[in-house]
């Protein structure tokens, strides 16, 4: 995926008429940001539009999270949401379980790959 940002107002109203028009390149609109399709149109509105605004405007490459792809940081996550009240600090929760401390998951990185 694209990940194209906009900061100035002039930015994110090219931005918005971008995605009114090619609405089968956007996938997701977040306001002043927008993800588009990995081809080679999405490539080249993001690139027209940073032309257009070379300060305002940033693009990144991005990849879909797999969440089953690190299933010991998942199965925490459930059982975290599903268990422990909503003013249990996740140290706590983890504490005495097999679930990851929070340290570790601080100092870990995610695969690329993922």
């Amino acid at each position: 995926m694209l990940f194209v940002v906009a900061y100035s107002r002039a930015a994110r109203r090219t931005l918005r008429n971008l995605r009114r028009e090619h609405e089968e390149t956007v996938v997701r609109e977040f306001g002043r940001a927008a993800l588009l399709e990995p081809t080679g149109h999405g490539a080249l509105l993001a690139c027209r539009l940073r032309e257009r605004y070379p300060d305002a405007v940033r693009v990144e490459r991005t990849r879909p999270f797999n969440e089953f792809a690190v299933p010991e940081i998942h199965e925490a996550a459930v059982a975290y949401e599903n268990e422990a009240s909503k003013y249990t600090p996740y140290a706590r929760f983890a504490s005495g379980t097999d679930h990851p401390d929070p340290d570790t998951l601080r100092d870990r990185t995610l695969d690329a790959g993922l």
